[in-house]
């Protein structure tokens, strides 16, 4: 158990986590059942909220047949589809966090993050001993090399889906909506490959943080008696 620290979703709470190791000899398995049960991965841990009388946090997935966009999610894909989509072994490069590092800087400075720096980053990628994988995104190239890179998901392969770890993206190009544009290109991945469900990790109802993932319908979410729909 973590000590009592701020919650970083809900001003004037506190949190507590809960952690659990990943052993190399089969980790893959054991994310694949702590994942099931509410756990997030973090290198080779798994942990979720162990907070007292708090239950704010919530593991919820989406069930990627069943996912209906709306008007404003297919004019995100539309205003995405220049965009090239590569997936790359768990292997940091200088590039990537360059982009990390922008991205903290704008979207969330002061937080636990801001100052990682690149031998955390390799940790943060190459410190596993799970099925994952990172997704790159990138705007047409213009000189006939790889073109910039505007986005990236650090994602496991699970048995039933795919968990997207961490995702960070360009913050000046926040027309494009990249971070929404990511989680309904992962539900169109998880459709290719006949995978039910993409994992979304915890959202938190009222926290400005968290509210993007209560656009997707339909959510799943964890709860005691099992995974339940959410209205």
């Amino acid at each position: 158990m973590t000590a009592v620290a701020p919650c970083p979703y809900l001003p004037g709470m506190t949190e507590r986590k809960v952690f659990a190791n990943l052993p190399f000899s089969n980790g893959a398995h054991v994310n694949d059942e702590l994942t099931h049960a509410g756990f997030r991965r973090s290198q080779n841990i798994a942990y979720r909220p162990a907070c007292e009388g708090c239950d704010a946090c919530v593991s919820v997935r989406l069930p990627a047949e069943d996912v209906r966009l709306s008007r404003t999610q297919n004019k995100i894909i539309a205003r995405n589809a220049d965009l090239s989509r590569d997936l790359v072994e768990a292997e940091a490069t200088q590039e990537q966090f360059a982009l990390l590092k922008r991205y903290l800087s704008r979207r969330h400075p002061g937080g636990g993050m801001t100052d990682m720096t690149w031998l955390d980053y390799i940790a943060m990628v190459e410190d596993t001993a799970v099925r994952t994988h990172l997704i790159e995104y990138r705007l047409p190239s213009q000189d006939g090399g790889p073109g910039d890179l505007v986005a990236v998901t650090l994602t496991d392969l699970l048995s039933d889906g795919l968990s997207m770890v961490y995702s960070f993206f360009d913050p000046d190009l926040e027309r494009r909506s990249l971070g929404v544009f990511a989680i309904l290109d992962h539900v169109r991945q998880a459709r290719a490959v006949r995978l039910p469900y993409v994992y979304l990790g915890y959202w938190v109802e009222g926290s400005p943080k968290m509210d993007y993932k209560a656009q997707f319908r339909p959510m799943e979410a964890l709860r005691p008696l099992g995974w339940t729909r959410l209205d």
